[in-house]
């Protein structure tokens, strides 16, 4: 037997722009008078399905209350659509990648 280590598969895992939307909830930490709030997250998952799949069981456990998630896909995937990806979105999207993590990168809350 040979103690040589095999070469490591390269990842599959890519990152995913997801938007979540929120509902309030006990505990959610957003603003007194908010009825919710969008979340921009960067998701990795060796797919879309599993991307969101992470980033809702992320924010469930963060006491907050997921209700819809709307997915624009990886970073190729956006500028081919031709959305502009800031560098500071993509060194998010890479730490994300690196992390195998859900990052919250912004939060906009809904108020009446």
């Amino acid at each position: 037997m040979s103690n040589e280590k095999k070469p490591k598969k390269p990842s599959r895992q890519q990152v995913f722009t997801l938007l979540v939307e929120v509902g309030r909830k006990d505990g959610d930490g957003l603003p007194d008078k908010s009825t919710g709030a969008a979340l921009m997250c960067y998701a990795s998952g060796v797919d879309e399905a599993e991307a969101v799949r992470e980033t809702v069981a992320i924010l469930k456990q963060a006491d907050m209350a997921p209700l819809d998630v709307t997915g624009y896909g990886t970073a190729d995937e956006r500028r081919a659509q031709g959305h502009e990806i800031e560098k500071d979105e993509e060194e998010l999207m890479a730490r994300a990648l690196a992390e195998n993590s859900v990052i919250v990168a912004q939060v906009n809350p809904f108020f009446d």
